[in-house]
């Protein structure tokens, strides 16, 4: 059985505070976040999703995605989402020292300016480099301390969809991505093979069962 809180509690946010776990607004807007991509058909289909609804979203990427992936990753960006790393392997930092960490972070990095040259000749907006998601959520306060100083904001959650765990249903999975949402929640989803049976359920239902309740989709900068 998995551990986790699918509504991230005051007390922590307040512990933790500085991190980024939601953006308080008076215009309900909420920020749909996905990770661990770009996946083949999953992050397109994804893309298709959120432009039923004009729903602007940030892709927090894995640097060795980005790099078997750029067309993909291209067409994030393009389509007018923003973007985040995520490490360039998928890293659980409490198992690793600061150093490697923050060399694997520098290493998704030298991804995105690769592909801005890309990007740019085909008229696209500039990569914003500086957001960052931990894998697991799991970073040690040394390794967050050198990421803020070089000028990341670290994004938590305050919603999580647990759509990456293969036990739960996809209406649990559906539940928890829409109950606990208020306007500034920053919603966690995954556009990986893993999560996807949960996701391709989920994602339709919440973004109809969300604008119907009046909030607006806007991407993080």
């Amino acid at each position: 059985m998995n551990f986790y809180w699918i509504k991230t509690n005051r007390f922590i946010k307040k512990v933790f505070s500085n991190y980024v776990w939601d953006i308080p607004n008076t215009e309900n807007k909420i920020y749909l976040t996905f990770d661990d991509g770009p996946t083949p058909e999953i992050t397109e289909w994804v893309l298709q999703e959120l432009q039923k609804y004009n729903a602007k979203a940030t892709f927090f990427c894995i640097g060795n995605n980005i790099k078997k992936y750029p067309d993909i990753f291209a067409k994030v960006i393009g389509e007018g989402h923003t973007i985040g790393n995520h490490t360039f392997n998928h890293l659980n930092g409490w198992k690793i020292s600061t150093k490697e960490y923050l060399e694997n972070v520098n290493l998704c990095r030298k991804q995105m300016p690769e592909n801005r040259r890309q990007i740019a000749k085909q008229n696209l907006q500039t990569v914003n480099c500086k957001l960052f998601r931990p894998p697991y959520g799991k970073i040690k306060p040394t390794q967050a301390k050198k990421l803020r100083q070089l000028g990341y904001k670290i994004i938590m959650w305050d919603v999580l969809s647990a759509d990456f765990d293969t036990s739960i249903s996809k209406e649990k999975c559906l539940e928890n991505a829409t109950k606990e949402v208020e306007s500034g929640s920053i919603i966690v989803f995954h556009d990986s093979v893993k999560a996807f049976p949960n996701l391709v359920y989920t994602l339709p239902k919440a973004l109809k069962l969300l604008r119907e309740r009046g909030f607006v989709f806007e991407a993080i900068k």
